[in-house]
């Protein structure tokens, strides 16, 4: 099918073929076309110009964009939107003044996410998850990477992990899947985090392998979950099955976790609320994607990643949801965009580009996702009418995305 969009007020995120990611002054531009028209022929971006050299198209389905802007799709590259039931009561509990971690010891936090979901048929699970990523969907996310964790035992993980796939065999949207088994240590194994770590390993790992359900591995660096030392372990464990480690690092305590990301070629280091010299020396000359979450920190009120610092000493950027019933029960990128912009002091155009090309790369995506580029998944956005693309972080309360193609398929 073709679909033509005509009299775009402005085309952007246009790229060359080849362009995997941006950093540091890179993120501060963001290149466009006004007065633009733009073709999506069999799910894949096959044209764009100018209106002033629109050729004879004959198209299934022309749309006309005037004053509307026209931008790739939101790329979401961490996710937990595959969960059971939600966590309210932990966020009352917040308000009162627990802190995230007091709720962790009395038995909420992951362990309260993970008992809910082993006891939710796989059936369900799908149902709930898919309501999420058919919201997701129309705000404007074009890929998405979805993570186990919540499960933690086998059987509770290896579902988590089918759901997610056959999330996207169902949807238009690009998934990637995460093996997060590493997420916490469950009740049974309390006190005996060595011997849950041999489980993931020695069980775990094979049937994700075997059954070919993770594109990546993932753990929770952080005090009072898993150490450098697990992780080291973990990582070579899932390198030695074809997993490329995408790590939670840096949400509470700087312990070494980005080192060691960056040791194994993680493909990203996620959270990064806290951050030191040493941890921005060590990204530097890697190509390892730094990932800021900035709806977490909003949602439990702790530090927002530095990224203005990450940017400035020339490192690249990408933004991502984190979307869990826990810390950031929303999957909404506009907003992150937004708070990126508001509370971090990027530019529209870094936190674009962060959302989009950058959020690709996170994920693996970059070659078929994240610009406007010739040949490229034809997932692209179409806004409301407004004044320029500073409007969308601007506007921060309201919905300007009016219409979401994704593959080629307009989502309704």
């Amino acid at each position: 099918m073709k679909i033509l969009l005509t009299n775009i007020k402005e085309l952007l995120q246009i790229r060359e073929i080849g362009l995997l990611k941006v950093a540091g002054d890179g993120m501060k531009k963001l290149p466009g076309l006004r007065n633009a028209w733009l073709l999506l022929e069999d799910e894949v971006i096959k044209n764009f110009g100018s209106m002033d050299n629109l050729p004879k198209i004959s198209a299934e389905k022309t749309i006309d964009c005037s004053g509307k802007m026209v931008l790739p799709t939101w790329c979401d590259s961490h996710t937990h939107i595959v969960y059971a039931g939600n966590r309210e009561q932990e966020f009352v509990d917040r308000i009162k003044g627990l802190s995230y971690q007091e709720i962790a010891e009395k038995g909420g936090g992951i362990l309260n996410s993970a008992k809910k979901l082993q006891a939710t048929s796989e059936e369900d699970l799908y149902q709930q998850s898919a309501k999420r990523l058919e919201q997701v969907l129309r705000s404007g996310t074009g890929a998405i990477e979805i993570k186990s964790g919540y499960g933690l035992t086998t059987e509770a993980e290896m579902k988590m992990l089918r759901v997610a796939k056959k999330l996207g065999e169902q949807y238009p949207v690009a998934v990637k899947t995460t093996f997060l088994g590493a997420h916490a240590v469950p009740t049974e194994f309390k006190g005996n985090k060595e011997g849950y770590l041999n489980k993931i390993i020695t069980e775990m790992l094979p049937i994700i392998s075997r059954e070919k359900l993770a594109d990546y591995v993932d753990i929770f660096c952080e005090e009072g979950y898993f150490s450098v030392e697990d992780t080291h372990k973990l990582l070579t464990a899932g390198n030695s099955y074809g997993l490329t480690p995408k790590i939670h690092v840096n949400q509470f305590n700087a312990i070494g976790g980005v080192q060691a990301g960056v040791i194994h070629d993680a493909l990203s280091v996620d959270h990064l609320e806290v951050l030191t010299e040493e941890d921005i020396s060590v990204l530097k000359g890697s190509d390892t994607m730094p990932v800021a979450l900035p709806s977490c920190s909003y949602f439990l009120s702790i530090p927002y990643t530095p990224g203005r610092r990450l940017i400035d000493a020339g490192l690249p950027l990408a933004l991502a949801t984190d979307y869990n019933p826990g810390s950031t029960p929303s999957g909404n990128m506009n907003f992150v965009v937004s708070t990126a912009c508001i509370k971090m002091k990027l530019t529209p155009e870094e936190a674009i580009n962060a959302a989009t090309l950058n959020g690709a790369y996170a994920m693996g995506l970059s070659e078929t996702h994240g610009s406007i580029t010739k040949g490229k998944t034809a997932s692209v956005m179409i806004t409301k009418e407004i004044p320029s693309y500073g409007f969308l972080p601007y506007d921060f309360g309201n919905n300007n995305i009016e219409t979401v193609i994704i593959r080629g398929e307009i989502i309704k």
